[in-house]
């Protein structure tokens, strides 16, 4: 959440950021009635309590009649004292709903508006041009024997897919070389968990704007994440971060889930826009001034994955009503997809700065005092999609497709991925 003083002190700034977002601002004025009404309520609870306690020191003095006036006082006051702690404890909460209701306050460089409004800031390698007809993903992928959408669907539904021969030993090839350039960085690796507790998901703002993407495991109390970024936020959440081990960096592997409510039929073809793919996810806890440069460092690890795998991709920087809840900006790297004629997301970096912090109570301790850490998070590799443009961007007009340079260690040497059935 934003820091409450912002709101207090600057609540047009607030409103300002609404506006870039292209949000209403009702949530700034809801919020700053809430405070009001929850110092009020404080201040209400304690005079009460005041008040209670010394009329209690009056009744171990008193005796007789007085005493017995005093008793009924207090017991009175006790009700009274009661009442104001329910009312103090309905002020908070609904304090803390309506300042958590507020979007972290989009950067000044980031573009205004919404999806459509982002701006190129680069792009790296020309799109390929072919002398023939190139084959969609889907094709090539059944040609390869790559991977297996009839049974994906047989078995688990629409958007489902098997990853099978050399699809397989993609996915492994992609994970693992983007595991090695974690470490060869100085990530440390992890394995997240898949399924997380409410507050982990509140807590990273996913049951905001993206609580209808998001899969809920009924009666459970549980959620499967759709990304990774969600179990490591969490993964500090209530410790206090030694100031010297800043920044701490992670690099997590996990499968990640989303309903993809509202794509409305677009993308559905093949296993770009899927309910379950598997993911690397870059994840840093480090301090809100230092969180601008490692934006940068975040993207610049990006551009070298895509680099290694020999793509034509653009950078944009997303529009502030199209960043989500927690993030102040957001860089895309969007991959060059020829059958598509467009661009498609392939990784993104966001800078979340203590948002996310301040909801999970992740502090460092700075000048003897305590302060949120900033956290920011930034994708590898999102495989299936990482598969599709290897696949559409290295093809051959025979339907096979040339390994990029950097892969092929980790497909035992293979240069060039060949059909096993005909086209």
């Amino acid at each position: 959440m934003i820091d409450p003083r912002l709101l207090r002190d600057d609540p047009d700034r607030v409103r300002a950021a609404q506006a870039k977002r292209r949000l209403s601002d009702d949530v700034v004025d809801t919020a700053l009635a809430a405070d009001s009404a929850r110092r009020q309520a404080i201040a209400d609870f304690e005079s009460r309590r005041a008040e209670q306690k010394a009329s209690g020191a009056l009744v171990a003095k008193a005796q007789g009649e007085e005493k017995q006036a005093l008793l009924a006082q207090v017991k009175e006051l006790a009700a009274g004292v009661k009442e104001a702690e329910a009312a103090r404890t309905a002020a908070e909460a609904a304090w803390d709903e309506a300042i958590r209701a507020i979007p972290n306050i989009a950067d000044d460089a980031a573009p205004a508006g919404l999806e459509d409004d982002y701006t190129v800031i680069e792009q790296v390698g020309t799109p390929r041009e072919f002398d023939f007809e190139p084959r969609d993903h889907v094709e090539l992928g059944r040609l390869l024997g790559a991977f297996d959408l009839e049974r994906g669907a047989k078995v688990s539904g629409s958007r489902f897919y098997f990853l099978t021969g050399i699809g397989a030993q993609l996915q492994l090839a992609l994970v693992n070389m983007a595991m090695d350039q974690a470490r060869a960085h100085g990530f440390i690796q992890a394995a997240a968990p898949s399924l997380v507790r409410p507050r982990a998901m509140e807590g990273t703002g996913f049951l905001g704007q993206a609580a209808d993407d998001v899969y809920r495991i009924e009666g459970e109390d549980l959620y499967l994440v759709g990304t990774s970024e969600v179990p490591m936020a969490a993964f500090h959440s209530d410790e206090i971060l030694d100031a010297g081990a800043l920044p701490l960096r992670y690099a997590a592997f996990s499968p990640c889930f989303r309903k993809e409510a509202g794509s409305h039929g677009k993308d559905t073809r093949g296993i770009w826009r899927v309910h379950w793919f598997d993911k690397v996810e870059m994840f840093v806890y480090t301090t809100l001034e230092e969180s601008y440069a490692e934006h940068q460092r975040l993207l610049e690890w990006e551009k070298e994955f895509l680099d290694k795998l020999e793509l034509c991709y653009r950078i944009i920087d997303t529009a502030a009503g199209d960043l989500g809840l927690s993030a102040v900006r957001k860089f895309d790297c969007e991959a060059w997809i020829p059958t598509r004629n467009g661009w498609g997301e392939l990784t993104s970096t966001s800078n979340c700065t203590d948002y996310q912090a301040r909801r999970l109570d992740i502090r460092t301790r700075v000048d003897g005092s305590t302060t949120p850490v900033a956290t920011l998070n930034g994708t590898l590799t999102a495989v299936t999609r990482a598969i599709v443009a290897i696949l559409e961007t290295h093809q051959n007009e025979d339907g096979s497709v040339t390994v990029p340079q950097a892969l092929r260690p980790y497909l035992g040497g293979l240069d060039v991925m060949k059909p096993i059935s005909v086209g």
